[in-house]
Parts: structure tokens; sequence; C-alpha cells
């Protein structure tokens, strides 16, 4: 079947190998027009797909001969019968030639439907294991493609050019080299039965090839132009789909339909332009045959007054040039929809020739990071996806009790290379309090980043980061807005690669592990909640092996307290469709939080997981997170000190850079920056400062101290 060879093949077969990948996807870009070479060269790259179907598409079209040849014999029937029975005034004659033509056109039929037979089911499933393989494509595409091309771009084509491309299996490409098989044999019986006549009919070819040269060439660009429009034209209608409720709130429909409009008669124009060229191409090869057959029409007849030519090979003559005039006139629309289909091609290995993720790596690396899903080398208090090696309860209860830190007194604490806290007290506290230092947990070495897309002199993101979150151990993220905490925490499951640098899970470069295992070490919940058009529970389970139940989707709602779920008319069956919209924004996130914990991740990645919990739920949900990230190690990106206190400690970033490491109390009596954060006051300008200890570090030290005080 077509699916397993799409399938083994990856990118040496239709996709052009990773060989040339870069280049493809700079040439095109999202909805960029791509040097696609000739028609031809691009319809070639179906081979792949098609080849396990070539023998059906092969019998196809020796029927689909065979049936124009039957009625390429017509007209030779019709010739015997006018010079036979009619001429000696043969009845019986007559009968049995009306016997013979009924016979012929009744197999000519049959054999055109069981050309459409063969054809069907196999093509229908070349188009399945196309669009298979592109969604499959797509899924290990690296995020940075998704963020330059447009949706509604990907959507055309898996949809509308995968279309065009089995019609252009089941027609043109059949009926190109019927057609012209059909010319060739027509045009020898003609010239055998005169040949005279023959040579005025094919007058006409060389004209009829230089327009269909010219016509390629124009309207390849105009039908790669609209099929450009028709997903910038989708693009619109998912993005105001999706956004329906900012366009109703805003009252911006009217816009939006004017914006609508405005591509649509942009599409309009583009598909008239593509009408006139078809128009003009359809008139040339119509007129110049019909011009041709009456001349021969004229020739002939006098050729009959003079007796050189019977009536009925003048009859058969001019029927088999008729019979011609359907395959002459049909190579317009053949080369259109050629054209159309080898634009659909060019699209569609744009995105196929992307580069994907970076291969996973060898059978060792592999097995280095299954051992590390096992547990193997973590320390007390580490949490696995299989429950193995987490810490004892006295443990988690030691971590839990202690999470908080040392107590305010304890002094100023100082940031190191590896983002550990030196203080009077030697190691920070909290669960990590009890683990050694070492390789273990998650850990930033010198990483820096830079966006792929981005100008080459343009700053990176990140730059220089060394952060060292030991097993066991919460730490939080702050920093002002675009500082790079979203960005820092999508390095962590591989969204986006690090330009130099590594980071490490308990002493293992994550570039060395598997995705698929990496990624079950690590769950992240992100800072836009996502769901799909499924079930509550199907939602949630996302985030959990296969085998995981009702016991592993109950206990994780009760985390994320999502009680709220019960109350929904089918439970955790109910379909929350698209987008999950039908859910306020607070219990999206609930569901998100808990698609992250369902699991028991050994690592947790949470991008300010609370922010649209009101102030009586996000208590009760940290809590139960509590409880959670005392059994893992986790990263959390805060912006309130509430959530900053469910860590052992705290990470500034600063201008892509870790300015400081400590716990939140250390942080809020030596770091200016940190303090004005926390508090949410105007009041920049000494907060900004280089000195420590003023006035609004001092009143946020003293919120603080109350907030935790709160949570105790």
């Amino acid at each position: 079947m077509a699916t397993t060879d799409a399938t083994t093949k990856d990118h040496d077969g239709p996709t052009g190998g990773p060989g040339h990948a870069d280049a493809a996807e700079g040439a095109a870009g999202p909805g960029g027009h791509a040097d696609g070479g000739s028609t031809v060269r691009s319809l070639l790259r179906l081979w792949p797909y098609v080849r396990p179907v070539r023998a059906r598409l092969f019998g196809a079209a020796c029927v689909a001969v065979v049936a124009s040849c039957v009625g390429l014999v017509i007209p030779l029937v019709l010739k015997w019968l006018v010079d036979g029975p009619v001429a000696g005034h043969d009845p019986q004659g007559v009968w049995l030639g009306a016997l013979y033509l009924l016979l012929l056109g009744f197999a000519e039929a049959l054999l055109f439907g069981l050309r459409r037979w063969l054809v069907a089911r196999p093509l229908a499933g070349v188009e399945a294991d196309m669009r298979a393989d592109l969604y499959r494509h797509l899924q290990r595409l690296p995020v940075a493609f998704h963020d330059r091309w447009a949706s509604g771009q990907l959507l055309s084509r898996a949809t509308t050019d995968l279309m065009l491309l089995r019609m252009f299996l089941a027609f043109p490409l059949t009926f190109l080299f019927v057609n012209a098989v059909t010319i060739v044999v027509g045009m020898v019986i003609m010239l055998l039965q005169q040949w005279t006549l023959g040579l005025v009919l094919l007058a006409p070819v060389l004209p009829v090839v230089l327009v269909c040269w010219l016509f390629e060439r124009r309207y390849s660009q105009v039908a790669r132009l609209a099929q450009d429009q028709v997903g910038d034209l989708t693009t619109v209608v998912e993005e105001s789909v999706l956004g329906i409720r900012i366009i109703k709130g805003f009252g911006r429909h009217r816009s939006q339909a004017r914006a609508f409009r405005e591509l649509s008669r942009t599409l309009r124009g583009t598909e008239l332009a593509k009408a006139r060229l078809l128009a003009s191409i359809w008139a040339v090869i119509v007129t110049l045959p019909e011009l041709a057959i009456g001349a021969a029409l004229v020739l002939g007849t006098v050729q009959v007054a003079d007796g050189d030519l019977s009536a009925g090979t003048l009859v058969a003559f001019l029927s088999t040039a008729l019979a011609l005039r359907w395959p002459i006139d049909s190579i317009g629309f053949l080369l259109a929809m050629s054209q159309e289909a080898a634009t659909a091609t060019q699209r569609y290995f744009e995105v196929m020739d992307s580069a994907p993720e970076s291969a996973d790596p060898a059978d060792g690396a592999a097995g280095e990071g299954a051992g590390l899903r096992k547990g193997v080398g973590t320390g007390a208090g580490t949490g696995t996806r299989d429950g193995v090696g987490m810490g004892t309860p006295d443990d988690a209860d030691a971590g839990d009790g202690d999470r908080h830190g040392p107590a305010p007194g304890s002094g100023a604490s100082r940031h190191d290379g590896d983002g550990d806290v030196e203080g009077p007290e030697g190691i920070g506290a909290g669960a990590a309090g009890h683990v050694r230092a070492g390789a273990g947990g998650l850990r930033f070495h010198g990483v820096r980043f830079r966006y792929p897309d981005a100008p080459a002199d343009a700053a990176p993101v990140l730059d220089g980061i060394d952060l060292h979150i030991r097993p066991g151990e919460t730490m939080a993220l702050v920093g002002a807005t675009g500082s790079g905490k979203t960005t820092l925490t999508a390095l962590i499951p591989r969204l986006h690669e690090v330009t130099s640098g590594r980071i490490t899970l308990d002493g293992e470069d994550i570039t060395r592990m598997p995705r698929a295992t990496l990624r079950e070490l690590v769950a992240v919940a992100f800072e836009e909640p996502t769901l799909f058009s499924a079930s509550v529970g199907e939602n949630v389970l996302m985030g959990a092996a296969d085998t995981a139940g009702e016991t592993e989707l109950d206990r994780a709602l009760a985390v994320a307290q999502a009680d709220f779920v019960h109350a929904l008319p089918e439970g955790a069956a109910t379909q929350v469709g698209e987008q999950g919209l039908s859910l306020s924004g607070g219990q999206r996130q609930r569901l998100a939080l808990a698609r992250a914990v369902v699991g028991s991740p050994r690592f947790l990645v949470l991008d300010d997981p609370l922010s649209a919990l009101d102030v009586h739920t996000e208590a009760a949900v940290e809590a139960a997170l509590r409880r959670v990230l005392a059994r893992t190690t986790a990263l959390v990106v805060a912006h309130r000190p509430s959530t900053v206190l469910l860590a052992d400690r705290v990470a500034l970033l600063s201008g892509g850079r870790v300015a400081a490491v400590g716990t939140h109390h250390e942080l809020l009596r030596s770091n200016a920056e940190y303090a004005w954060l926390m508090s949410g006051t105007e009041d920049t300008g000494a907060a900004r400062g280089a000195g420590h200890g003023t006035d609004t570090a001092r009143r946020t030290a003293h919120a603080g101290a109350r907030t935790e005080e709160d949570h105790r």
C-alpha cells in the first residue's frame, strides 16, 4: 500500500531528502513562490506516492486507449455502411451496420466506466496517504516553522491542493496520454484513407504547439498566485471564527467583512485572469482545427465530385476528424489542470522539504535516556513517571514544610555561576536542602538562544544562562515582560533548540535523549491554555501514559481544583468544543494544569499557571500543588508573590541573563529590581537603582512576609 511506502521513505522519497530542505524552505517561505522548475519535474515528485498503484493506473490508461480506439472504429463502419449497404440498397446490411455501431458504442461506454472504477479507490488512497504524511510531518516540524507559516496556508495545502492532485492523477494524467495516442492513431487512419486531406488537418499543429507553450508559462504563474490567495483567505476565515468573541465584543464585524471582501475580490480577479488565459488557448485550439476540418470538407467534396474519392471514404474521414475534436479541444483544460497540479505539488513539497526537528540520537544515547526515565542516578525526593525513586513520605513532608527557605533574617545571598545560592547557611533550603548539590536536577550550562529568523546582528533573547535547579527543588522564574521567561521554558522540552550551550536533566544532555523520552520526563503547562475538540478526560489524559485511567484523572483534577468537571452534563466525558471556548479562562487553565501533573512527571515546567484564577481558587490550587511539587523538580514562571512562595528559590531574569538567584526574602532585601517587580507599584526610580534597602524594597519585604504567613 502507498501508506507503508510513503511512511518508510521519510524524507528520502518524495520530500527530496534533507539535503535541500533548507534551500527549499528559504526559497518558498510561508506562502512564498518557490522556483519549482518545469511542470514535468514538479509532477515527477509524486512518483513515490503513485508507484504502489502504478499497475492499476497503467491498466486504466490501457483501458482508456482501447476505448478511444473503439471509437475510431466507428468511422470505418460508417465507410463500409455508406459504400456497401446504402449504395447497394441493402436494408439488411443497413440494420447490421446499425447493430455494429450500437455494440461499439456500448463497448466504449463500458470501457470508460471500467477505467474510472480502476482509478477511484487507489487514487483516494494516494490522497489520504499524502495528507497523512503532511500531517505527520507538520507534527515533526519545529515550533519556529509554525511561527512563520499562516495556518490557512497549511490548511489549503492539506485540502485544496491535495484535491487538485487527486483530480490530476484521475483525469489529466491519463487523458494526456490517451488523447495523444488517439490523435496519433486517428491521423494515421486519415492519412491512409486520403493523405492530401490528412495533410490539411495537420496544418494547425505548429501554431497549436506554440500557443500551448506560451499558455503553460503564463498560466503557471497565475495558478500559483490563486492558490496562495486561497490560503490567505482560509487564514482570514479561520482567524475570524476563532476570534469571533473579539470581533463581536469590539463590534468589528463590518471591518472584518470588508477585509474578507477585499481578499475575495482579489482572488476573483486572479480567477478571472485564469479564465481569460484558458479562454484564449481554447479559442485557438478550437478555431484552428475547425478551420482545417472545413477546408478538408470542401476539398473532399470536390474530390468526390471529380470521382477521385468515394462518398464512404469522405464520410469516414470526416467522422474520424470529428472524433478527434474532443481529444484536441481538451488540450487546453488538461494543460490548465496539469499546471494547477504542478503548482499544488510545489506547495505541498515546500512544507515536506522543510527540515524537521533534528533527528533523535543513536540507540546508545536513547538507552541512556531510557535509563534516566527509570530513575537511575537520581536524588532523594525526585519523582519519576513510573513512581520509581520517589522520596519517602518523610522526605516529602520535610521538603514541603521547609519549602519557603530560610528565615527572613538569614542574610543576603550570592549568585554564583551555577545558579546556586551561598549564604551564611550554605546551600539553599527546601526539598533540595538534603539533596547533594551536583549534576542532578535541571541545569542550564551557558545557554544562549536567538530565534532562527532573527537578523544576524540582533541581540540574543537569552545570553549566558547558567542555572541549576536541584533534584526535588522548585525554582520560580521572575522577570519583567519580554525578559525571555517563556522562551527559556520552551527550551527544556526542545520546542526550540539552544543556539549554544546545553541543558541537562540529571546530568544527561537533553539533545542526546529521544524526544519521546524527553517529553515523557518533562511536563509543561503553557501560559495560554490550549484544549482540543475532545472530552475533558481526553484533554487531561494527554499528559499521561496510555495506561492511565480514571484514578489518575481524578487525582489530577483534584490537584488543579477542577471539581467543576463533575458538574458538567456528562462529567469528564463532556466535549469541550474547539479550543475549549465553551469553558471559562480559569477552567481552561485548571484543566491545562491537570494535564501537566496527571502523569506524575519527573520534571515540571509551569508558565504562570494560576494567572486566570481568583484568589480563593488560587489558594486552594497552591495548597494541592505544593504536594505535587514536593515530589518533582519544577521551574515555575511567576508574576505574583503568592506563586513565588511555592518555590524553594527564585531566579531573576533580566536582559536575557540570570541577574540573581536566592530565596524570595533574600531577593526582596538585596535586589531592587526584584523588589520592584514584586511590589506592583509605580515607584520605579528607586527600585531600579543600584542601591539596596530602598523604601520600596522594605515595603515589599514586609508585604511578602505577611503573604507568606497567610499561606502558611
